[in-house]
């Protein structure tokens, strides 16, 4: 692991080790994974591959190394974890191998950073041993949730219950059958004059009713079996009131702690995405002839080759400064970087993705090259955690701050 930046010689031992696991178990096994779907509602039940795996992780102690400052995880940093990240961003189904997939890591570290000893014992403690999956619920089909102000599923206080009215979709991760618990985002004060104090963060357990599954969304045809994405309706839903986070009007101060660590996540795994696909785009045109000679000869094969290493290495460079700063001087400090990298990572991977397709041909929009899986999930990304045009309109206005305050 090379970079400018310096890290504990133990982290560079977790990505060794972490290297060797991916060459070992997880690439060999790739088709196997495509071959263990199942049909039907079989589709949302684990495959017998992921859980084999996780014990061999367990045992290897490449387990919750997202976690930092935690007894139960690595204890890593932001900038020690981000390398680890690229590397199993390296296959779509890897981090759930290393207890290190999304949404599970986010919403582990809400209940790590803000839940009561209860809600630890009752839910953080299944989730970081594997046991159990979780989902985050915020996105709604008839607003603009890219402005979270807009969302409006109610989380009314009834006496000791609180009661969740509301249409979510995009739920990441409930339509696993091992989808347990729901950390959902609604509004407890509608009519609070700070916009950012009407929102709060409600656990809800799945098998609650009136949790009702609609149905599972696919992105380009793909439905991300046994993950997914639910669309969920939520009718007269009861839960205890020590259910809710933090308390009322937390709702924005919990998603801006969970979302900054998460961005990095989904930047260095698309990073990770990015470099297998270079490593097949360069392959691929070493292998195959056209016209007389192999591709790779051609100067338009050359150039997009060369433009992909220099883009990965850009968006690594950019990311990694941004877990620096999250490191070092705190989330806030590094907004700008945040949202830089929330711009930069996805954009780049969907490029290099989509010019590794072009050198495949008619294989690489094909499920056989990975590729394609590969764009679907990456072009999500630009979306997902807030779309562009939001994180760029936040660049532009911190970047203009600095001229109007001479």
């Amino acid at each position: 692991m090379e970079h400018l930046l310096t890290v504990s010689e133990r982290a560079n031992r977790l990505h060794r080790e972490l290297t060797a696991f991916m060459d070992e178990h997880v690439y060999p096994n790739e088709s196997r994974f495509a071959a263990e779907v199942g049909a039907g509602e079989t589709r949302w039940k684990p495959r017998a591959l992921i859980e084999e795996l996780k014990a061999k992780a367990k045992a290897r102690k490449l387990w919750n190394l997202f976690l930092p400052g935690d007894e139960h995880g690595a204890s890593l940093s932001n900038l020690e974890y981000a390398p680890l990240c690229e590397v199993m961003g390296r296959s779509l189904w890897a981090p759930e191998v290393f207890n290190c997939s999304a949404p599970d890591t986010g919403n582990m570290e809400v209940l790590a950073r803000y839940g009561t000893e209860e809600q630890k014992k009752r839910w953080l403690e299944p989730l970081l041993a594997g046991e159990i999956r979780s989902a985050f619920a915020m996105t709604e089909p008839d607003v603009a949730s890219s402005d979270a102000t807009n969302i409006a599923t109610e989380i009314r206080r009834e006496g000791n219950e609180y009661v969740v009215q509301g249409h979510k979709w995009w739920i990441s991760g409930a339509c696993d059958t091992r989808c347990r618990i729901l950390i959902v985002m609604g509004k407890t004060d509608a009519r609070n004059r700070d916009v950012h104090r009407q929102q709060s963060m409600i656990l809800v357990p799945m098998n609650t009713p009136g949790v009702i599954v609609k149905r599972a969304l696919s992105v380009f045809g793909y439905d991300g079996a046994p993950h997914g994405h639910a669309e969920i309706v939520f009718e007269n839903v009861r839960v205890p009131a020590e259910n809710i986070l933090l308390g009322e009007g937390r709702g924005f101060e919990i998603a801006q702690g969970r979302l900054g660590p998460g961005r990095i996540h989904h930047c260095m795994r698309l990073i990770g995405a990015a470099e297998r696909a270079l490593e097949l785009m360069c392959r691929r045109t070493l292998a195959r002839v056209a016209f007389g000679r192999r591709i790779a000869d051609q100067t338009v094969w050359q150039e997009r080759i060369a433009e992909s290493r220099m883009l990965i290495d850009q968006a690594r460079l950019l990311t990694l400064k941004a877990a620096h700063m999250m490191d070092t001087v705190g989330n806030k400090a590094a907004r700008a970087e945040i949202a830089m990298i929330k711009v930069v990572a996805p954009n780049m991977a969907c490029r290099v993705i989509d010019w590794a397709i072009q050198a495949f041909g008619g294989a690489g929009v094909s499920g056989d090259a990975l590729l394609a899986s590969l764009y679907a999930s990456a072009r999500t990304l630009r979306i997902a955690d807030g779309p562009d045009e939001v994180h760029r309109n936040q660049v532009a206005r911190l970047e203009l701050r600095k001229y109007q305050q001479q």
